[in-house]
């Protein structure tokens, strides 16, 4: 069996460059693809918004309708494909059509979000016949989808066609879960039987996540640290119970960046490009953006960054309890995102205060973005949660030493470094609260201007270690052929 391919279909609610507003978008539009490059046959699903750029839609090709029960009513579901190479290959990408669903303003926080993606749902189980497809696995993520793996389960193991076909269901984010009212499962074509704690019954809704979690075969999440943070209270946001009983079926693989997109040496939005043998060209890119900016043109005041959601769930309450004690110590300080007004108006006034060491940025903007990885010497990330997190990854990627809380990802990516041995990639605090983030913070610093040599070693270190989307698809391919093979 491990010498043979499997047929994949990845069921998302977003998938970049389509439609993408987070992680999920992110995955989808990585993973499939380098699982395909191994020979396999990987194909797409999801729906086809509003957001999608006519580039992509004037190429769909049209492949067939067919009616969607819902309830008492029908939905006609039409399905369009567009062959999709992003680089590293071609997929085909398959889209479900229905313009009263899925033709809106926003992708999601709809009030009939429990019907849409009740209807996109059914309606790719009942695509499968019809493009003559039986993937050996469907691999379903987050709330938007898992009504699949109850359908499959409860409905459709009756008829042959979908007998055979197992699912993998991939928690990114556990907080978002799809929480609807009772009468939801008439949407589903389910009865009450369903409805208990023991199903898809939480605190008197229907919730879709838990669907995924119970009546998939096998589940996963985005870092080893979170698969482990979610079976707790504090972490499992009500369903810590539900997935301890499923802890056998639970694994934890880390997200990959794109190292197409983030790569300084061949990255378009940098100064100069630069690898970990040519870290010289590093602090060209960091003197030239302390001139853009206006800051001190001076390599040796460690530069700090933030690029980031300007909440709470990124420690930004850290940052208003520290930014006076942190604008104290000998740096410079950059933020790029946006938020809570509240937090935005803090650094903005911040910066008023310390203009010539703070600097904050009230956008997206990838440009500016990739420009403050390649510059920075210290990248912040005092995140109360994060599932896996990107930016301490191509932080790394870029030179720059993460300074995280362990926590999800963060803890699996992040090494602290041991000056006695330089091993280790960054610093790491434990407890959420002031004192523990300025401590560390401190210590980098100390490190930066007084071991210049130790912290360059560090830098080089962590510039080439492996994040790529390829390390976290070879895990993904093992937990498939456990689950065929069962």
């Amino acid at each position: 069996m491990q010498n043979s391919s499997l047929k994949i279909l990845f069921v998302v609610s977003e998938m970049a460059p389509f439609a993408k507003t987070g992680g999920v978008g992110e995955f989808a539009g990585t993973l499939p693809f380098e699982i395909a490059s191994q020979g396999w046959d990987v194909r797409i699903v999801l729906p086809k918004y509003k957001q999608i750029s006519g580039d992509y839609t004037q190429c769909m090709e049209y492949i067939c309708d067919y009616p969607v029960n819902l309830d008492w009513r029908k939905q006609t579901a039409i399905i369009r494909k567009v062959d999709f190479d992003n680089g590293t290959g071609n997929i085909p990408c398959y889209f479900i059509d229905n313009a009263y669903y899925f033709d809106r303003q926003q992708m999601y926080s709809n009030p009939d979000d429990a019907e849409r993606f009740a209807f996109f749902c059914k309606a790719v189980l009942e695509m499968l016949p019809k493009i003559n497809f039986v993937p050996d696995i469907i691999h379903c993520n987050d709330w938007e989808t898992g009504p699949v793996c109850v359908l499959l389960r409860q409905q459709y193991k009756y008829i042959d066609f979908y007998k055979q076909i197992k699912t993998v269901f991939t928690i990114h984010n556990l907080q978002c879960q799809g929480n609807f009212p009772k009468d939801t499962l008439s949407l589903l074509n389910l009865g009450e039987e369903f409805y208990h704690p023991d199903s898809l019954e939480f605190y008197g809704n229907v919730n879709y996540m838990k669907a995924g979690i119970i009546y998939s075969d096998l589940i996963t999440t985005v870092s080893p640290t979170y698969a482990k943070e979610i079976q707790t209270p504090e972490y499992g946001n009500g369903l810590d119970g539900i997935i301890r009983k499923r802890q056998a079926d639970l694994f934890g693989i880390i997200n990959g960046i794109n190292y197409n997109v983030y790569n300084p040496q061949t990255d378009p939005y940098i100064y100069e490009k630069y690898d970990s043998n040519s870290l010289e060209k590093k602090y060209v890119n960091k003197i030239k953006f302390q001139q853009e900016l206006g800051l001190e043109q001076n390599p040796e005041i460690p530069l700090i960054a933030m690029i980031s959601y300007l909440t709470d769930e990124k420690g930004f309450d850290l940052i208003e309890e520290s930014i006076e004690e942190i604008m104290q110590m000998n740096i410079q300080f950059v933020i790029l995102g946006t938020g809570d007004p509240v937090y935005e108006d803090l650094i903005c006034s911040i910066q008023q205060k310390y203009p010539s060491k703070m600097r904050a940025i009230i956008a997206y903007n990838m440009e500016l973005a990739q420009k403050i990885f390649a510059a920075s010497d210290i990248y912040l990330m005092p995140s109360k949660f994060e599932a896996c997190g990107l930016n301490q990854m191509i932080a790394l990627r870029y030179g720059s030493v993460p300074v995280v809380r362990a926590t999800g990802g963060l803890a699996d990516t992040v090494i602290p470094f041991d000056i006695q041995n330089c091993d280790g990639n960054g610093f790491i605090f434990k407890e959420h609260c002031r004192q523990s983030m300025l401590f560390t913070l401190k210590t980098a610093v100390e490190l930066y201007k007084t071991y210049p040599a130790a912290w360059k070693q560090m830098v080089s270190k962590g510039m080439q270690l492996d994040f790529s989307w390829n390390a976290s698809a070879l895990q993904y391919i093992k937990l498939y052929y456990k689950l065929t093979e069962k």
